[in-house]
Parts: C-alpha cells; structure tokens; sequence
C-alpha cells in the first residue's frame, strides 16, 4: 500500500495489520454525477468551506479512509463528518476481515462504517477484495482449482452484501512487483491461477454488481516507471479486448525520498486516455509546514487537471492513527487541528475558511435520524461559521421518483420540478458564532432509497 522507498528501490516491511486506502452529486455545470451524496456544504463569501464541498463544486469527490474502531471518538467522527465527502473503509473489507474461515462472512465493522456513511449521504469505496497480503492462512493452502473457486465465491458474497451501496471497488490490489522489470507479483493467485487471475476477478465483480465502478489499485504507479509501464499495459489490453475495468486507483504515498513525480499529472493523463477513470486512492504525504502543504496541493491541483480524475482518498482522517504516524502525513493533526497542508488542498479546490480560525458564513451537514420500508426521515443541521448570523438558506434536493412529505423547523419554497426544495428558516435564523440548529423533513422513497444532496449554505 505504500512507498518509502524511491522508485526502484526495495520496498520497506510491512506494519501489521496495515491501514489501507464522495462521490458527490453535484448540481449546475458539473452535472449530476452517479453514486454520490453531498453531506457537508458551507456558504462563506460564496465559497466552499470544507474539503468535502469543495471538491463537489468542482465535479469529485473528497474522502478519507475509516476505521470503525474510532467511530465512537467525539473529535474523528465531527472532522470526518464536517469535511470529507466518501469513505473506505481500511481493513474492514479486506479477506481476513470478513472471510476468515473459508465460506463463513463476517460485516459487522464493515457495515458500522458503510451504515455511517450512508446515514451521512456519504459515498463508499470498496477496498479491497484480491490481495496478497492480510489473506487468511486458509487461501494459500488451496489448489489452483479450489483458489479459483474460492476467490470468485469471495468477490461475489461481498459485492452483493454491498451491493448498491458501495460505488467503486479495488477489484484486485498491487498484483505488479517493484523494480525494473515490470513482473507480476508472487501470490497465490499468481502462482496457482498465472496471469489470467486479475481479468477472472473482474469479470466476477462485474457479474455480482453490474453498477459499481471497477478499479485496479497499486503504487509506486504515480510517475511514469517500469511498474506504472505494466499496469498501463494491461489496463490497454482489458480495455481493447472488452474485460470490465472501470478505474485504475493511484495510491500516492509521498515522503522526502519518494517525493510527489514531476509526471504526476502526465501519468494520470495517460491512464485516463485509455478511457478509465483514475482515482487517487490512500494519498498520505509525510512532512510539516509549507513543503508538505505545497506538495499537498500539487496532488490536488494534478487530479482537477485530468477530466478524468473524479476523486481523492486521504488515508486516514487525523495524524496520530495514521498508519505512518511519526510521520505527520495527513491534514489533520493529532488533535484534530488543522494544518498549513489542509489550508492548501482546500485552497487548491477553490475553497475558503481554512487555517482552523472561524470563518463567516454558514455550513450544513445531513443525518438520517429514521427509516422504514417505504421512507425516511432527514435532518439538517445547520451551524454559524465564526460570525452571528442572522438567517440561512439552503437546497435540498431529491432524487425521482422520491417525494418529500412533510417539513419542520423550517419555511420550504419547491421549485417547478418538485425534487429541489429551497429551506429558510421559520424562527431559527439568527444564530451566535459556531451555534447550530436543525430542520427536518420525511421522505417517501418511492423505490429509491438515495439520501438527498445538500446545497451550499448562504448566510444573511
């Protein structure tokens, strides 16, 4: 998952239990894109104001990697939710976690943070379902024709428990070998299944979930090298050839010695000319001050430069449970505060009201508070930037052939359509700096269960 290492050079041992690697719907000249829920959206001096939000003006999405072991900490659960837009999960899908014991599933943590997400509007990436690492000791002992079956059994059970949930998957993760010759990596799969076992995997996972974007993850691929040089020739071979692959995800691990390629933009270009999207998956950068929060933002500023470059994953949402702690490499530090490298990426996405100061304005954040078969009940929040404010307005919007119900704690105006419903407040409006209030509504689903998109809050 990592490099610590300059390109060609031997790659460092493995942590135990390493941590891994929104899409939003956007609405105007982005378009509407697939699979997405906007959680999180602030309004000052017009601008966005968090990660999130910021990223969906600009058509991606801005997510961070989960562990459901910190769902129950004040201070992780309020950053993610504030600022970032899709999560996956870091071990929680990954084989030992969910497929132990051979034919036996387990989702609980996984399902803690897709349940999350979802109750946030927040999108999910799937991560990961074929790797050679944190496999169970079972997987290696198997023949060739047991491992296929067992490997196609493994993609199938998981992507249909996700399905319709998760919009993108890292179908098969770092199958290519460090170095200069381009080779696969030695795996089970590879040993057993040669070759043909990324191709077999993505047509299962086609298969057991048609919607969901199929994605080939690795790093060391950032720059143009014998490695990027394999993947992007399979990736050109899938492709003429019609086997399904969707993305190819760039994990962009960053430090002094392995700084951020010259070619980072151009390898990017060159993957998405074949006609794939490309992600940057479990980007953490190690380093302080203004040569982090530069490097930051030139990662941010390469992806908004590639069309087809529809999101970043930051792998992991605050410094001191980062899987590289001692290296400082996220936008958050141990106490939550935010760092001159978060002030870049946000500025980089066009946003406003870094720094960690207050700033004017207002933001508003989505929950789902009940659900039952045929409806659901929303709440917004909707909370005062570092300034009083004397009223808010924002947009809500529905997806056909859902219908909002009923309303309260607010004064709604529909538009023609009746999916967008603009809310101001009905006696809630002035708040003190930082102080929140709520208003809510119920949703009948009609068949379609997808949370509603927030717009930007603009304060008054």
């Amino acid at each position: 998952m990592t490099t610590l290492a300059p390109q060609g050079h031997a790659r460092p041992p493995r942590p135990a239990r390493r941590s891994r690697a929104r899409r939003a719907l956007v609405l105007g000249t982005a378009g509407l894109l697939a699979a997405a829920g906007v959680t999180t959206l602030t309004g000052a001096a017009e601008a966005a104001g968090t990660l999130g939000s910021a990223a969906a003006a600009k058509g991606r999405y801005f997510g961070a990697a989960v562990s459901a072991q910190y769902l129950g900490e004040a201070g992780y659960v309020s950053t993610l939710d504030r600022e970032f837009g899709s999560v996956t999960p870091e071990n929680e899908m990954k084989w030992d976690a969910v497929e132990a014991t051979r034919g036996t599933f387990a989702f609980g943590p996984a399902d803690r943070i897709v349940a999350h997400a979802q109750g946030r509007g927040m999108s999910v990436r799937g991560h990961t379902l074929v790797w050679h690492s944190q496999l169970p000791g079972w997987v290696a002992g198997l023949g060739a024709s047991d491992l296929r079956s067992a490997m196609n059994h493994h993609i199938t059970q998981v992507m249909q428990h996700y399905k319709g949930k998760v919009f993108a998957w890292d179908v098969v993760n770092e199958a290519f070998q460090d170095g200069g010759s381009g080779a696969r990596r030695s795996s089970p799969f590879q040993d057993k299944l040669g070759n043909g076992f990324i191709e077999e995997a993505f047509r299962t996972a086609r298969a057991a979930d048609p919607a969901a974007k199929l994605c080939y993850n690795d790093y060391n691929t950032d720059g143009v090298n014998a490695k990027s040089n394999a993947v992007h020739a399979m990736v050109k071979d899938f492709k003429a050839r019609g086997v399904p692959i969707d993305c190819v995800g760039f994990q962009s691990h960053f430090n002094s010695a392995s700084p951020v390629p010259a070619d980072y933009r151009a390898n990017l270009q060159r993957f998405a000319d074949l006609g794939v999207d490309v992600q940057i998956t479990e980007l953490d950068i190690e380093g302080s001050g203004s040569a982090q929060a530069t490097a930051y933002g030139n990662v941010v500023g390469a992806c908004l430069a590639v069309t087809r470059c529809t999101g970043i994953t930051v792998w992991g949402v605050t410094d001191k449970y980062s899987w590289r702690s001692a290296g400082t490499p996220l936008l958050f530090d141990g106490s939550y505060t935010k760092k001159p490298a978060y002030d870049a990426v946000l500025a980089a996405l066009g946003g406003t009201g870094g720094g960690g100061g207050g700033s004017a304005g207002c933001s508003v954040a989505y929950t789902t508070t009940a659900r039952w078969n045929g409806g659901f009940n929303g709440q917004v929040t909707v909370t005062a930037g570092g300034t009083p404010i004397t009223g808010w307005t924002t947009t809500v919007t529905v997806t056909p052939p859902q219908r909002v119900s009923a309303t309260w704690n607010g004064s709604p105006v529909w538009d023609g359509s009746g999916n967008v419903m603009t809310m101001r407040p009905s006696h809630n409006g002035s708040l003190a700096a930082g102080a929140s209030t709520t208003f809510g509504f119920t949703v009948m689903t009609n068949g379609n269960t997808a949370p509603p998109v927030l717009g930007a809050c603009t304060a008054s």
